[in-house]
């Protein structure tokens, strides 16, 4: 690496740093962050940056990786699941708003390819952002989210013949018809070679990858197929892209796109970052306070439009015009899609440079006002448009479509209350086997693909990857589970396992099965509840038999087996250990109730520093603190006057959700 690169990667990459603080303290979206970087570094700013062209080069890895994911993440199964409101509502959607927009830039004497070039700019909305605050505020299975990600679905799907249809919008074609066979036929030769690789070929590589300790073949192996789809598409005349797009998507038809998609997405982060950054170089801010009243002017006009189109395109489905409108409002920005289309469009004598860095300020604009739009959709919804339209006309409006009932109710069965088992090995199946007879409904994470094949015959839910991916846990909603046991023999990957759980959720009861016992205090340090070693529970058999021959009561022999096990087997050990009394005579279980531990950490609460007393947490959440335990002592049970401090272990009785509610409070 050349030594002026690599200095500026370290400029651009510190700098982006500070920035992302920055915007994360008044709750920027990170992908404008590395925009404003790009303009701040870039030639058109501070000129810290001369090597351009490589961070370009970055940058188009970037968008490889950022097709090949999106490819991954979707499937076929997923997009039929999903129905009219991906192919119906996306398409209304997309045709209105290049319409529309192709009219209007028409009035004003722009050419007719032009224009549509543009209103395909225009249509793509921005995924990474509208998914994100969506998720952030709790809306994604309300109805104005379930159609918001249909739609961008649909546009992150439409993009590709965009791509494919510029040049030919360019003019760079003498013979139309004939480019237009061609290409037909080069998309069916790309159709068919991903269902041999995706049925017959790929699935067989990846098996034989994801096989033995570490990672290094199935990511090696990841990356290949990725880059090899992406420079055979390249050959045939089509987009790198386009060929990383239908990697992904032979991926996702096979056990390990979850694993997969684990891997690459750190990989994605760091290029996409370099993709963002390079569009703020292109950025021209004399360009923009040249002429900031037409820019607002364009970015009104521009979200008034699209506004009207997708919500038009949603309330013909049957939503309610309310539903319509907080769609509308979600998909108002235009999209980093956007930015991959530009490229081509501007080399090919669609756009041109002054039309370019125009497109660049509405978009950079109208991606800082997503965050803003969001929070006061429903306001803006209420105070705005619902204050114009009387409440009769709204619904006679809602009953000329025949609108749909109960669009707030998920459409898709979500885990809950469910466990997790991670490695399907002896253990992991003596587990399932267990929790299938008693009626609880498990998820099985499993690295090997034989014995996940092996769970998946017993009629479990599967997902075949690494159990320390965050990715594959959120798969499994760790978050809503409440046990989660973890049962592979390797120490160093169980306690990756347990912080990554952790990392997710403090109320999942979490259990570890570990070969020696000088293992266990690593394990609940970082957040085990329970810690089983093989070797100890060999010695409790041997116990248990040797007593029973001595005529011991079972009763008292389960209840000295229980003790040892409370105080992680420290008679066996030969260590002292603080008792904690038996909380049964203050409080009485009921159904749903579970004990749980909880770690107070360092952040913004509600909670550190005041008394209990104060915190009145069994009216206000239904939960009772049983114990608090401070360095190495007990408090149990606390009095009233007793204030929560950092780094204390607080034990809680309550509900799965009621201690869901308290954890938020210490966030």
């Amino acid at each position: 690496m050349h030594a002026p690169l690599f200095g500026e990667l370290v400029v651009i990459l510190g700098l982006a740093a500070g920035i992302l603080l920055l915007f994360r303290r008044f709750r920027l979206p990170g992908i404008l962050g590395f925009i404003v970087t790009g303009i701040v570094a870039g030639p058109h700013g501070l000129g810290w940056v001369h090597e351009v062209e490589s961070v370009e080069a970055m940058a188009e890895i970037g968008v490889i990786l950022l097709l090949f994911v999106i490819g991954m993440e979707f499937s076929l199964k997923k997009l039929a699941s999903l129905g009219r409101t991906v192919f119906i509502g996306g398409l209304l959607q997309a045709g209105l708003t290049t319409a529309a927009v192709t009219f209007v830039l028409g009035l004003f004497g722009m050419r007719t390819e032009s224009a549509i070039f543009i209103g395909f700019l225009v249509t793509l909305s921005s995924t990474a952002i509208v998914l994100r605050v969506l998720q952030e505020q709790g809306k994604m299975d309300a109805a104005h989210g379930r159609a918001s990600t249909a739609i961008l679905i649909f546009q992150d799907i439409i993009v590709v013949p965009m791509m494919l249809v510029t040049p030919m919008l360019a003019g760079k074609s003498s013979d139309l018809s004939g480019d237009l066979f061609l290409l037909l036929g080069k998309m069916v030769l790309l159709l068919v070679a991903v269902f041999v690789s995706g049925r017959y070929v790929v699935p067989r590589i990846l098996k034989q990858a994801v096989k033995g300790k570490g990672n290094e073949l199935f990511i090696i192996t990841i990356v290949v197929i990725c880059f090899a789809a992406a420079y055979a598409t390249q050959a045939l005349g089509l987009s790198l892209a386009l060929g990383a797009f239908f990697a992904g998507l032979i991926i996702s038809e096979t056990d390990h796109a979850y694993h997969a998609t684990g891997i690459i997405l750190p990989f994605h982060e760091l290029f996409m970052s370099f993709f963002f950054v390079s569009i703020g170089m292109l950025v021209d801010l004399g360009s923009f306070l040249a002429s900031p009243f037409l820019i607002l002017g364009l970015f009104i006009g521009m979200t008034v439009l699209k506004v009207l189109a997708t919500m038009l395109s949603v309330w013909v489905l049957r939503y309610p015009l309310r539903t319509a409108m907080m769609t509308g409002l979600a998909l108002f920005q235009l999209g980093e899609f956007g930015f991959i289309l530009a490229m081509p469009g501007l080399d090919d004598g669609l756009l041109s440079e002054a039309h370019y860095q125009l497109f660049l300020s509405v978009a950079i604009l109208s991606m800082g006002a997503t965050p803003f739009m969001l929070e006061y959709a429903e306001r803006i919804v209420r105070r705005t448009f619902l204050s114009f339209v009387p409440a009769r006309a709204a619904k006679r409006l809602d009953r000329l479509v025949r609108v749909r009932q109960e669009q707030d109710r998920s459409q898709a069965r979500i885990l809950r209350d469910h466990l997790v088992i991670i490695g399907f090995g002896l253990n992991g199946q003596n587990v399932a086997s267990s929790a299938i007879n008693s009626g609880v409904n498990c998820v099985v994470v499993e690295s090997d693909p034989d014995l996940a094949e092996k769970a998946r015959k017993l009629g479990l839910v599967v997902l075949v990857g690494d159990g320390a991916q965050v990715h594959l846990l959120e798969r499994a909603h760790v978050e809503r589970a409440r046990v989660v046991v973890v049962a592979i023999s390797d120490a160093a990957v169980t306690r990756n396992i347990v912080v990554a759980v952790r990392s997710m959720s403090s109320a999942a009861y979490v259990i570890v099965r570990t070969r020696y016992v000088r293992e266990m205090r690593a394990l609940l340090d970082v957040g085990a509840n329970d810690v089983i070693p093989e070797e100890f529970e060999t010695s409790i058999q041997i116990f248990h038999r040797v007593l029973r021959r001595y005529l011991v009561p079972e009763d008292r022999i389960q209840e000295l087996i229980g003790g040892v096990r409370r105080d992680h087997y420290g008679l066996l050990r030969g260590q002292g250990t603080n008792r904690l009394k038996s909380p049964t005579s203050a409080v009485s279980a009921s159904a749903g109730m579970d004990l749980v531990t909880i770690t107070v950490t360092l952040g913004h609460n509600k909670v550190v520093g005041h008394t209990l007393a104060a915190l009145q947490l069994r009216e206000r959440c239904g939960i009772q603190l049983l114990a608090i335990r401070r360095g190495g002592r007990f408090i149990a049970p606390p009095p009233a006057t007793e204030r929560i401090l950092t780094d204390d272990m607080l034990y809680l009785l309550g509900t799965p959700d009621d201690v869901a509610r308290f954890e938020q409070q210490l966030r």
